[in-house]
């Protein structure tokens, strides 16, 4: 998962520093209630939040599993007005408030960081989450990180009018048995298994999220 999370961290900071999004900065983005640079802020956090989490100290509690950690947390089908998700935007604009060129200057800082600092963590050591309030292990923390960066990539290009970065199967293999893992358990095997298969059967949504 390190391999994967930098590659795609890596794809993070090439967008960001990409000067077709800092063109369009102030415009809604693809995202409801979020400028193209508040979604940049999000994304960003991605990558630029990463290095504290890992040198905080080790917690007591133990880990949750991945799928807990999204079960378990507030945002996940919450309204867009709901607290959890104003903090959100407004943590996403205040990291984005320096403007473009910081932003991906610190991301370029911190994907630094962390290319020099990853290989030496062990993947089942336990890290607390500060804004979830639970512990995770390395190797699925960063596999939340590849998460977000996996959909937000595509929402920041998308915003711009830019191709979405790709990123290899190596990366996105992991995310996409994540998200159908929560699919199924928020909907049920027989919803997916409609969605993939009949078309003139499938619900309207099969979201994991």
């Amino acid at each position: 998962m390190q391999a994967s999370y930098l590659f795609a961290a890596a794809a993070v900071a090439d967008l960001l520093a990409d000067e077709r999004i800092a063109a369009v900065w102030h415009r809604p983005s693809a995202l409801e209630r979020m400028t193209v640079g508040g979604l940049a802020g999000h994304l960003a956090r991605a990558v630029t939040s990463v290095p504290a989490v890992l040198r905080a100290p080790e917690p007591d509690a133990a880990p949750v599993s991945l799928v807990a950690h999204y079960t378990q947390s507030a945002w996940v089908g919450a309204d867009l007005d709901a607290p959890v998700n104003s903090g959100i935007r407004t943590i996403a604009d205040d990291e984005a408030a320096e403007g473009p060129a910081a932003l991906a200057e610190r991301t370029r800082q911190a994907l630094a960081e962390l290319t020099a600092h990853l290989p030496g963590e062990r993947a089942g050591r336990p890290v607390l989450l500060p804004w979830a309030g639970w512990p995770l292990t390395v190797e699925d923390f960063l596999a939340t990180r590849v998460v977000e960066i996996s959909v937000h990539l595509d929402d920041l290009a998308v915003s711009a009018g830019l191709p979405t970065p790709e990123l290899p199967r190596d990366v996105l293999d992991p995310v996409l048995t994540l998200l159908h893992e929560l699919a199924v358990r928020r909907h049920g095997p027989l919803a997916v298994l409609r969605a993939l298969s009949r078309a003139e059967r499938a619900p309207a949504s099969i979201a994991a999220f």
